[in-house]
């Protein structure tokens, strides 16, 4: 098992005399440039990357955080405004010590979502981040109208005897790199090239899903249960060449969502948003236009 205690870096500092932090809480930053800026949430204060005007779009990450100047965060930017926190323990995030479920995380989000602007949200989850999504999206919260489910982890597909998502922590990191991408000779990260202070985010955030995701690995029991109560429209959409989740897996995941559409994306793995940024958002934005009301009675 991995180590836990890893050390990282602590939170960044925030600049409270700015106006863009309201220091009463729970409430998000506004700020001209897109970037990285502090957000309040139930408490807690943590970084989130900026971009973008439109719709409002909340953006979950996955394995890892976000970068500001990811191509793809450009290019849905110009159809939505798009916020995506770093989750505590991550990044430059916060994480207090008794801060460590799935749950924590679930109810964190739902206390973000409070106090987003009253539009219809569209909550978009990567890997990791699609399993919170998805928590959410069966819970209800009356400001998402929209769902997008990227390579989500969360469910049990198969028979206990066989593993549905590759374990990242203890499989050799080559073996990882290569099912995590399409082309992972050109994609994949190269460590060594890194500079420390890369390094040290990196495990950090590595250490941070550990903390989460651990045991059970990457899924929720009961998750898949519930999944019939999700009442929004739902894209997922997979990477037609991820073999850290299958692309039959994110099928069956898409099957328990009532009215839910599976998209594969060409030439990508378990990152399409990185491989393949123009289809990615291309496949986003027409969903965009495409989204039906909720189902009567929900």
């Amino acid at each position: 098992m991995p180590s836990r205690s890893t050390p990282g870096p602590g939170p960044r500092a925030v600049d409270r005399s700015s106006d863009a932090f309201h220091p009463g809480g729970r409430s998000l930053v506004r700020s001209a440039p897109p970037g990285v800026d502090p957000l309040s949430a139930a408490g807690l204060e943590l970084e989130v990357v900026r971009a973008g005007a439109g719709r409002p779009l909340l953006l979950l990450h996955g394995f890892q955080t976000v970068p500001a100047d990811a191509p793809f965060l450009t290019l849905i930017g110009r159809h939505a405004e798009i916020v995506a926190p770093s989750h505590p323990g991550f990044g430059d995030s916060e994480r207090p010590a008794d801060f460590e479920t799935v749950y924590d995380l679930v109810h964190l989000y739902r206390d973000v979502l409070d106090h987003l602007p009253d539009e219809p949200v569209t909550l978009l989850g990567l890997s990791f981040g699609g399993w919170l999504a998805a928590e959410i999206a069966t819970l209800g919260h009356p400001r998402v109208g929209a769902l997008v489910l990227v390579d989500a982890v969360g469910i049990k597909v198969g028979d206990r005897e066989t593993p549905d998502i590759l374990d990242v922590f203890n499989t050799a990191p080559s073996i990882v790199q290569e099912r995590t991408w399409h082309d992972a000779a050109r994609w994949a990260p190269d460590y060594d090239a890194m500079s420390d202070e890369a390094l040290v985010a990196h495990a950090r955030n590595r250490e941070a899903l550990c903390r989460y995701a651990w045991d059970p690995y990457m899924y929720n029991p009961q998750l898949a249960r519930w999944l019939g109560r999700i009442a929004v429209p739902t894209l997922v959409l997979w990477g037609a060449s991820d073999r850290i989740v299958a692309p039959a897996y994110g099928r069956a995941y898409s099957a328990l969502i009532p009215g839910a559409r599976f998209e594969l994306i060409d030439a990508a793995g378990h990152h399409p948003h990185i491989e393949q940024p123009e289809a990615f958002v291309k496949r986003v934005v027409s969903f965009f236009g495409e989204e039906r009301p909720c189902r009567p009675g929900t």
